[in-house]
């Protein structure tokens, strides 16, 4: 039986179970946050007084935060280009004339994720640090270059990639928000902290899909998880750049004040890899086909040297000049 098939299949089977799925990993709109529950009331009195708070609080964060911020919300903004993505993966099936649960997951994540870039967006909007006009060109771009993960229509790519991701912006997020409350900015780093909570259950979400694939389909699912770690795991924001520039440019540079500020790195995707091998429980995988054993020794393996060619890894200490944010992080 091809592969396609034998993924559709394994979908299908699986597709009864996402309405558990999201009653476990997911919040009802009615029940969770909102953006305008973290930021100044604008029908309040003291809106103008809120704002110049928030104002006040952000005089104290420095470049490399700044760009790390926008390029944070940049990514949350591109959301339209990951449903699309996802709603064309093989079985997630909107089209066939019935509720499909994988369709309605990735309609679900997708609303729970874009409350994210609202919060980020007019927060950063309300601070005066950013020249916003730039932010929204390199947003568009960004949405209207797409993206290419590797992943092509494979659920089990895709289900890696998101398992991956998920952890790595959930991450990038607290450690954000961690910087905001050393500078004392204790209303931003509680919107950042509840952005990667919800980042968390993401990630328990589809690391949990992986587990079950690999109980009906392990094979195919070790050699699409090495697949995904040989081609590396790109973040979603990869194409990004600023008016102007050439597509990916920006994300390099804004990689380097990642890198910089500790937000993530290297030894990160290092971690995550090991956390994946581990929940998985790749080593105890049993009666595994001869290539799928030489994709899991290469699975095990492949923390150790990463670790050792990150020890030789340099990243640049220059500081880009970016036209998100002017050198002093004020316009």
């Amino acid at each position: 039986m091809p592969e396609k098939n034998i993924r559709l299949e394994v979908m299908q089977a699986i597709e009864p179970k996402v309405e558990g799925f999201m009653k476990e990993f997911l919040i009802p709109t009615e029940e969770i946050w909102q953006p305008t529950d973290f930021l100044p009331d604008s029908q309040s009195d003291k809106f103008f007084d809120e704002v110049e708070a928030i104002r006040g609080e952000a005089k104290e964060l420095g470049y490399d935060f700044w760009v790390t911020l926008v390029a944070d919300t940049i990514t949350e903004e591109a959301l339209p280009t990951y449903e699309s993505w996802l709603m064309d993966v093989e079985g997630i099936d909107q089209h066939n004339g019935k509720e499909n649960g994988w369709s309605k997951w990735v309609r679900a994540w997708t609303a729970e994720e874009n409350r994210h870039g609202d919060l980020l967006n007019k927060y950063l909007y309300l601070s005066g640090r950013v020249n916003m006009r730039e932010v929204e060109i390199t947003t568009q771009h960004l949405i209207s270059d797409g993206f290419d993960i590797g992943t092509d229509r494979d659920p089990y790519k895709n289900f890696v990639y998101t398992s991956f991701q998920e952890l790595a912006t959930n991450i990038s997020h607290k450690r954000v928000a961690k910087l905001a409350r050393q500078k004392g900015n204790k209303s931003l780093a509680k919107m950042c902290n509840i952005i990667a909570g919800d980042e968390m259950r993401h990630h328990l979400a589809y690391r949990e899909f992986v587990k079950i694939i690999l109980e009906h389909d392990p094979n195919n699912m070790v050699l699409a998880f090495a697949d995904m770690m040989k081609r590396k795991i790109v973040m979603p924001a990869h194409f990004l750049r600023e008016s102007g520039g050439s597509i990916g440019l920006a994300f390099e540079q804004f990689s380097d004040c990642a890198q910089r500020l500790g937000v993530y790195t290297a030894q990160d995707y290092i971690d995550i890899l090991q956390k994946l091998n581990d929940y998985w429980q790749l080593g105890s995988l049993q009666s595994l086909s001869d290539t799928a054993e030489k994709a899991r020794d290469y699975l095990m393996k492949l923390p150790e040297r990463l670790q050792r060619i990150s020890e030789r890894m340099k990243f640049s200490e220059e500081q880009h000049t970016f036209k998100w944010v002017t050198a002093n992080g004020m316009l």
